[in-house]
């Protein structure tokens, strides 16, 4: 049998930030919304100046379908 595998739009999407300063373990946690998880980046940085770099994870949802 073969499948496919395809994002589910209805799934929706997670956005992350991780401060990747060496003395930092701070996130902004899963957050549904980008603008939201990149608002606290900008006040993590405002915060704290020299941490600039931030890893970002997006996260979205995929279904498995059998192919015809």
């Amino acid at each position: 049998m073969n499948h496919t595998i395809r994002h589910e739009p209805d799934g929706g999407m997670t956005y992350e930030l991780f401060c990747t300063h060496p003395d930092c373990h701070e996130e902004s946690g899963p957050q549904e919304l980008q603008n939201t998880a990149q608002d606290w980046a900008l006040r993590h940085t405002g915060r704290n100046p020299d941490h600039d770099l931030f890893r970002r994870v997006c996260t979205d949802h995929a279904r498995v379908t059998r192919a015809e």
